[in-house]
């Protein structure tokens, strides 16, 4: 806190002259009274705590769910279009699970929402891996006149992870960070600066 200099300067919210000696919180967009900036700040401090309460993680839980089939629906779709597996357009599947879940939840935050975010998030990644693999796959071995049968759905752990790992790149773990960042940065708690 500090002492305003000038005689003109009025608080920001209550909109009162500020005189010298009187209490004042200097901030980015002008001054405040100290009573008002405290009450302001105890408000803020309110919403950003409901920001974590009652959460409904079942809605939450769909709408990562969600979001992930998007994504890597759109991952997929872009490679089938292109015919190029461009791993960068699986940042989609992190934004669009975080966003899922922000929006079912009504704007809600939380550290267990990122975590949720993650999990989704990878596991998507891992089944549009799975779908763009598949597909190279298929039309390699169309190309080569050989007969191969990969099913839509895996009939098996080891067969999803084989398919999975085929062809694996280190772009391939620098794609999967960068989408496990936007999933966990999406739902992530809005905090007060300072």
């Amino acid at each position: 806190m500090e002492d305003a200099g000038a005689a003109h300067t009025h608080c920001l919210e209550c909109n009162i002259p500020i005189s010298e000696g009187v209490a004042t919180v200097r901030t980015a967009r002008g001054v405040f009274c100290a009573d008002c900036f405290a009450r302001l700040k105890q408000q803020a401090q309110q919403i950003l705590a409901a920001q974590s309460d009652n959460i409904d993680f079942t809605r939450a839980v769909t709408g990562a769910v969600l979001g992930g089939i998007a994504g890597a629906a759109v991952w997929w779709g872009v490679m089938i279009a292109t015919h190029v597996s461009f791993g960068l357009v699986a940042i989609v599947i992190g934004v669009a699970v975080g966003k899922g879940i922000v929006t079912f939840t009504g704007g809600k935050r939380a550290q267990s929402l990122q975590v949720l975010s993650v999990a989704v998030a990878t596991a998507a990644y891992a089944v549009g891996t799975y779908l763009t693999k598949r597909t190279f796959i298929l039309e390699y071995l169309h190309q080569h006149g050989k007969l191969g049968d990969l099913p839509l759905v895996p009939t098996s752990p080891s067969y999803f992870f084989g398919v999975v790992s085929a062809g694996f790149h280190l772009f391939d773990l620098i794609f999967l960070a960068i989408v496990v960042q936007q999933a966990w940065k999406i739902p992530a708690p809005v905090r007060l600066p300072g």
